[in-house]
């Protein structure tokens, strides 16, 4: 099984970036069975709405992680709640809309996707060592591969994570930080992890922001509305091959690709 999973795509010029390339990187891998994205940041650089995911799904993601922003705009919440292909951190409060994994079926081949926030430096959650240990005890002994996003700021909680759920999870890879990470392995147990996928989308600026909106913030501490940055745009992302007769990762290669 290969997968293609996207770092964070950060507004139109993130999306325009991903359609761009990924009909040359479907090409040049021999196709993926399954694409996957973290959407959180892709409508307007903060949460998602239903256009947004509607244009996603057209150019061929076939499921969707996120993180802390998926919750910025509220008029999402009704398609979180019932569109199963797109998911949010499993460790949310109870009575948040929407789940934390789902099963992706395409071809006769399945994928289990888990998503996950860290607490360190972030918004309060719960647990996600203790989460992710119940949502993989309640996927059984299935034999489908998991692959979990953990959308988290220190390397350090990432890291712990990966080597806590080796041998469990076929991939743990992380996000949010916006930042490609060069650490990408497979770790002894059979799991391929790298502390941060990245960002897709304009790589000119701060993390995906306007460098004349974040520097007024930085030099008088004043609130400054941010735009969406559209120079230098990038594809971040990470090719996971699996095995399919052990469920655990071959290969994890880093892609990091410059758009017109």
């Amino acid at each position: 099984m290969r997968v293609l999973f996207v770092g964070d795509v950060v507004g139109r010029p993130g999306r325009s970036a991903l359609a761009g390339v990924l009909p040359t990187l479907s090409a040049q891998w021999g196709g993926f069975d399954f694409v996957v994205v973290n959407c959180e940041n892709a409508a307007a650089g903060k949460g998602m709405t239903d256009k947004v995911m509607e244009e996603l799904f057209a150019m061929g993601v076939h499921g969707m992680t996120s993180g802390n922003h998926i919750w910025d705009k509220s008029v999402f919440y009704p398609s979180l709640a019932s569109e199963p292909r797109v998911i949010r951190p499993a460790n949310s409060a109870p009575g948040c809309p929407g789940a934390g994994h789902t099963l992706l079926e395409r071809g006769g081949r399945k994928l289990r996707l888990l998503n996950l926030q860290g607490r360190v430096f972030m918004p309060p959650v719960d647990c996600p060592f203790r989460t992710a240990d119940a949502a993989l005890e309640s996927f059984g002994e299935c034999g489908v591969p998991v692959l979990a996003d953990f959308h988290a700021e220190a390397t350090s909680e990432k890291k712990a994570l990966a080597l806590y759920l080796d041998g469990r999870a076929a991939a743990l890879v992380g996000t949010h930080t916006h930042v490609q990470t060069a650490d990408e392995q497979i770790l002894p147990g059979g799991t391929a992890y790298i502390s941060d996928v990245g960002m897709t989308g304009g790589h000119g600026g701060v993390i995906g922001v306007r460098a004349e909106d974040v520097m007024p913030r930085y030099l008088t501490g004043l609130p400054v509305k941010f735009e969406v940055c559209e120079a230098n745009p990038h594809v971040n992302a990470v090719v996971i091959d699996i095995d399919d007769e052990t469920g655990r990762a071959a290969n994890i290669v880093r892609i990091n690709e410059r758009t017109a």
